[in-house]
């Protein structure tokens, strides 16, 4: 087995993607989807938790050996951040999605320093925009953002080309397409829902 399918499967184990063709879910972006992807649900299982932070670990020594920061996506992303930071012994920050109205009005919080070569963490990349956007902050805060890292992704073509216009490497333990090939194969989606949830992957923007 793969890692990608081995991630999946633990996702689908204890049901933090939800498949549901036939009564489709709404993204904050308005988006009518048949999937819903909730990686937080992850952190409540410990040795399936255990799992996904060792993985994420091994692609960031893997991928991006000269990390010198984890910079954790707010709010999804701050606990593997966190966690990864921890096992790979690596300082952390991470990055709110506005700067905070109150007190040192931080939008990044933690200690960094200009120059540091910087591994962003997310949960879940769809159409990579906030995620960017975030990648934006810290470049502006001066630090060098090698690459991001995600537990899932769609795989969206939007994402692929705006992380390439970015000049941001990401890679995702798993993602849409070893996620429904597992789900078929264990018989948890019919022929029918396969070709929804196919249908759906071409055309998001405008399925439902």
């Amino acid at each position: 087995m793969t890692n990608e399918k081995a991630v999946a499967e633990k996702l689908l184990q204890i049901n933090a993607i939800k498949l549901s063709p036939q009564q489709p879910f709404t993204w904050a972006s308005g988006w009518k989807s048949p999937i819903y992807c909730d990686n937080r649900k992850v952190l409540s299982f410990p040795y399936i938790r255990e799992f996904i932070k060792s993985e994420m670990c091994n692609v960031i020594f893997e991928k991006f050996p000269d990390a010198e920061m984890l910079a954790g996506v707010a709010t999804a992303g701050i606990a593997w951040g966190a966690m990864a930071s921890d096992q790979l012994k690596l300082p952390y920050i991470y990055v709110r999605p506005k700067p905070k109205e109150h007190g040192l009005s931080n939008q990044i919080e933690g200690f960094y320093e200009k120059g540091q070569k910087v591994v962003v963490i997310e949960d879940l990349i769809s159409t990579g925009k906030s995620s960017l956007e975030v990648v934006e902050v810290l470049r502006k805060a001066g630090v060098e953002v090698v690459g991001m890292v995600s537990i899932f992704t769609y795989g969206f073509e939007v994402a692929d080309k705006a992380f390439a216009a970015a000049g941001v490497e990401y890679r995702s333990l798993t993602n849409y397409a070893t996620l429904i090939d597992l789900a078929v194969e264990k018989g948890i989606v019919s022929a029918e829902q396969l070709n929804t949830l196919l249908e759906w992957r071409n055309a998001p923007s405008t399925w439902g």
